[in-house]
């Protein structure tokens, strides 16, 4: 079977008769006829039965359009693919991130990146830690940032970043009222918590008090800050989240940074330590790794 059967049979089939077929594709229609007997043989199986206007596909046939399409976008994108390697490096990049302070980080890579190969595309995937890392194994996205614990076998990482937890409290509450940017984590003990849903999360958070000899009241988890905000603004209790969860308030609540103990949130730009990169997401992780080397 070569190429030019497949065109053959996608033009066949589109037009529902030889003679329109042979006149798009420019031949004699014989030949034609004969090019799809040959591949019906090779496939042992009968592609086109006549109809009273025309031809129709059989059951195979329908089955094998459905392989000769993605044959022929593959061949169609691999000879644009190339062509287009002598004007610079493309392709497409897949991302994925959490949310905190990782998707300004992104904005800023790939706004670097986009400078010294614009014709690389985008794709960027959004969601907690744990479905990084998830993505990242499977080869669904080549590169993710994810926040402390993790894992780290099958993974290559490096610490980027790091801001303080803080309290997201409703303005209305006790706390709130207090004086002072900071508070003391024993003072959330007798409250409810909504906190972030990642599994390892509540874990770190009943560690954060078991010096204090309690645990947690938690009510609520979420994966994203945005809601965690809406409920903690309607008094439903007090969220614990990273720092940047700041860019999602809009009012009515008071952001307190949680100390005694200082606990911080730690952001990890990870890849596969088994799989290969593609040529576009090895210069993008390198060109990460040489931004924090040389300080920027």
């Amino acid at each position: 079977m070569e190429l030019r059967h497949i065109r053959y049979f996608l033009t066949v089939a589109e037009e529902g008769s030889f003679t329109k077929a042979a006149e798009r594709l420019n031949i004699a229609q014989p030949p034609l006829s004969r090019q799809i007997r040959d591949l019906e043989e090779e496939l042992n199986s009968k592609l086109f039965v006549r109809k009273a206007r025309g031809l129709a596909l059989t059951e195979e046939g329908t089955r094998f359009l459905q392989y000769a399409r993605r044959i022929k976008q593959l061949a169609d994108q691999s000879v644009e693919d190339i062509s287009k390697m002598n004007e610079g490096l493309t392709g497409r990049l897949y991302l994925a991130t959490v949310e905190g302070h990782a998707p300004e980080l992104f904005a800023n890579w790939i706004s670097e990146f986009k400078k010294k190969y614009p014709l690389v595309e985008y794709e960027v995937w959004n969601g907690n830690s744990d479905d990084v890392i998830k993505r990242v194994h499977s080869g669904l996205n080549e590169v993710g940032v994810i926040t402390l614990p993790y894992d780290e076998e099958g993974l290559d990482g490096r610490l980027i970043y790091s801001e303080p937890w803080v309290a997201i409290i409703p303005e209305d509450h006790p706390l709130a009222k207090e004086k002072g940017d900071s508070i003391e984590l024993k003072k959330l003990a007798p409250y409810e918590l909504i906190i972030p849903s990642r599994r390892s999360r509540r874990k770190e958070i009943e560690n954060w008090f078991a010096p204090l000899k309690c645990q947690p009241k938690i009510i609520c988890r979420m994966a994203h800050m945005l809601n965690a905000y809406e409920l903690t603004s309607k008094g439903v209790g007090i969220a614990i989240y990273p720092a940047s969860a700041a860019k999602y308030v809009n009012g009515g609540v008071v952001i307190k940074r949680i100390i005694k103990p200082d606990v911080t949130a730690g952001y990890v730009l990870v890849k596969s330590a088994e799989r290969d990169l593609s040529k576009v997401a090895m210069e993008f992780w390198d060109m990460v790794n040489e931004m924090y080397d040389s300080g920027k």
